[in-house]
């Protein structure tokens, strides 16, 4: 199984470093002086100005309307579940294929998930699997769906970008605009990922962001929302600081809200690092390019490359091997020699907490999770 053009082409990537990491962060003397300023100023919680300044500049970088920030990506889901009307014992469609933090903030709602197949190019939601599952299992009524065998709605549907790489966005809005499900783009991995000129996350009405520590750019912790709809985002936005109404002294909130916001530490963090991201999106697909070019000589295995009118961050690179037995093998061999490789998620259909959940056959899913591999993928320090 050891393959030593591989380990020694991933050394030479990463400068002969004794121990590589799957994906570093990657901190400045910039980002130092970012945060030590806020330090000095005093403002590093919710008060301050780096939060204002850190969406204006998602938003620009994006190409979105507005972004409001918060404290993690997982809370950035919850609310965009919220605001897209999920009510407790309803259905939720996502993948099974995904992080569980998509199927977790479902769950904060008394809702359900819904776990179907993926595509094999895109590792996203199929838009076949979604369309076969309404049309065999739903019925719609007054311009709402419901599983026709216990009547449940069919609030809303997540697909997920995996690794930065955009799923078939506008096949899967198409379907649920026709059943009146609404869309939610968890666009975690995704910053600076773009189908055709758009990026990903501004498609649907409100697309999902993580700053997590491992993501292209970080806050060390944080999350985002992207929105087209301006109202909508003012909504999000006082949801996410409590629910409370400006006044210079009064405390009045007007309903219940979520202390989910951003603090002005981890914005400037935010601001730095945004700065610096069409480099590490530059260097990140250097990167991808190298390893596809190394690939191609090696037939044990399959790189996830972009597909047609994508251009994926490459936030993780990802390869598939002959099947779970090679796939253990690889990462063992890989890990003892100090190479941070990681198999993909479990399907979450696949975990007790989620068995109970309903499901399709999976068949593209479990074929990947049984063979993907995700390789070293930061940006070189």
């Amino acid at each position: 199984m050891f393959n030593s053009r591989l380990v020694q082409k991933i050394r030479e990537m990463y400068k002969g470093a004794a121990h590589i990491t799957l994906h570093a962060p990657t901190l400045t003397e910039i980002d130092k002086k970012s945060v030590a300023d806020v330090i000095d100023s005093g403002f590093v919680s919710s008060v301050g100005k780096e939060v204002t300044l850190f969406e204006e500049e998602l938003a620009k970088f994006t190409g979105s309307k507005k972004a409001v920030a918060v404290s993690n990506g997982t809370a950035a889901l919850h609310l965009a579940l919220m605001l897209s009307g999920v009510k407790r014992d309803e259905l939720v469609i996502t993948q099974a294929l995904t992080f569980i933090a998509t199927a977790n903030a479902i769950s904060y709602l008394g809702a359900e998930p819904v776990f179907l197949d993926s595509d094999m190019d895109t590792l996203g939601l199929s838009p076949d699997s979604l369309y076969q599952f309404l049309v065999n299992h739903a019925v719609s009524k007054n311009g709402q769906t419901y599983l026709k065998m216990t009547g449940k709605r069919i609030a809303a549907c997540v697909p997920m970008h995996v690794f930065g790489h955009p799923v078939r966005i506008d096949e899967i809005m198409s379907i649920c605009r026709e059943w009146g499900i609404a869309v939610i783009e968890d666009a975690a991995e995704a910053l600076g990922s773009y189908i055709d000129v758009r990026h990903a996350g501004t498609i649907a009405p409100i697309g999902v962001l993580s700053f997590n520590g491992n993501k292209i750019i970080t806050t060390g912790g944080g999350g985002a929302l992207l929105f087209n709809d301006e109202v909508l985002a003012q909504k999000a936005k006082h949801l996410s600081t409590t629910a409370k109404k400006p006044h210079p002294w009064l405390f009045y909130h007007d309903e219940i809200g979520y202390n989910y916001r951003m603090p002005n530490l981890n914005a400037a963090l935010g601001c730095s690092q945004l700065k610096q991201l069409p480099e590490f999106i530059r260097i990140k697909r250097d990167i991808s390019a190298e390893y596809e070019r190394f690939f191609e000589k090696e037939s044990q295995y399959k790189f996830i490359s972009a597909r047609n009118n994508t251009t994926p961050n490459f936030w993780l690179n990802a390869i598939l091997v002959n099947d779970k037995t090679t796939r253990d093998q690889f990462l063992k061999e890989m890990n003892e020699l100090g190479i941070g490789s990681r198999p993909v998620w479990e399907l979450l259909s696949d975990l007790e907490i989620y068995s109970h959940c309903i499901k399709d056959d999976l068949k593209n899913a479990r074929f990947l999770a049984d063979r993907l591999v995700n390789l070293p993928s930061g940006v070189p320090l």
